[in-house]
């Protein structure tokens, strides 16, 4: 059958008359789709459109619950949470995407934590743990993607999750496998034949390639690209459009990871 992986972008970011990221395009490109749980950007109406839109496309949909940050997009750094309340802002965010999913007949398949709350919980055990314990209490049949080798994953063995280990196609790598800084030159691109060849390279070998051509061992189920980058139309399709010429498959994350 060949190599299989999952294509999924972050979406459903717009918020009131406040447009971000072209979804109706990118939801017929990608097999997942993350959408923002009104912590960090989307509002119930958004929520609504991009999962109805989602389904009519057969993708997959998931929560993407944030820090509440709305001002920062979730990307500012909120130190000295605990562990237990950011669970249970987890578990909140689970339920909207749930209940706005059902009333659409759809289901939702995954989780994945958005910008700064993602950042802290691959290196952070307890705050890890903290969410790991919200999935589990909130949607325990539902898929965790983490980032391979950190405390996410780490957290999800703990708690017998499901997990999809995801790499970035517009993002660069350190040599430990975490993701270089935005506020670095370099981390962000937006060359889409240039991601799509890193991809392929990453998916092929199993491993992330760091900036330095370092190679760090990983399992890959999902690829993400960026709802908000500009190019981020343009480089789904080059993505996808170079791994299905290799014979790599594109499949919803639950095919994937079984």
């Amino acid at each position: 059958m060949g190599v299989a992986v999952d294509l999924n972008s972050d979406m459903g970011e717009s918020f009131g008359v406040y447009k971000l990221g072209d979804d109706a395009a990118m939801l017929r490109i990608v097999s997942s789709a993350n959408v923002a749980c009104g912590f960090h950007a989307g509002d119930p109406l958004v929520m609504h459109e991009t999962v109805s839109t989602a389904k009519a496309n057969g993708v997959a949909v998931g929560a993407h619950p944030s820090f509440r940050d709305l001002w920062g997009f979730g990307r500012r750094p909120i130190m000295g949470e605990k562990p237990d309340d950011v669970a249970k802002e987890i578990v909140y965010q689970i339920g909207a995407l749930q209940g706005i999913a059902r009333s659409v007949g759809h289901t939702m398949s995954h989780v994945k934590t958005h910008g700064s709350l993602g950042n802290l919980i691959a290196v952070d055990e307890a705050m890890a743990d903290g969410v790991a314990r919200a999935i589990r209490d909130a949607a325990p049949e539902a898929i965790w993607v983490v980032m391979p080798g950190t405390a996410m994953e780490r957290a999800g063995q703990r708690h017998n999750l499901r997990m999809a280990r995801e790499i970035y196609a517009d993002r660069t790598y350190q040599d430990d496998g975490t993701l270089t800084s935005r506020k670095q030159p370099g981390a962000v691109l937006h060359d889409a034949d240039e991601a799509a060849k890193r991809v392929l390279a990453m998916v092929r070998e199993r491993a992330i390639v760091s900036t330095t051509g370092k190679r760090v061992p990983v399992a890959i189920d999902t690829i993400c690209v960026h709802g908000d980058n500009p190019e981020a139309v343009a480089m789904a399709r080059r993505v996808r459009e170079v791994l299905e010429a290799d014979g790599v498959r594109i499949r919803p994350m639950a095919e994937v990871v079984g």
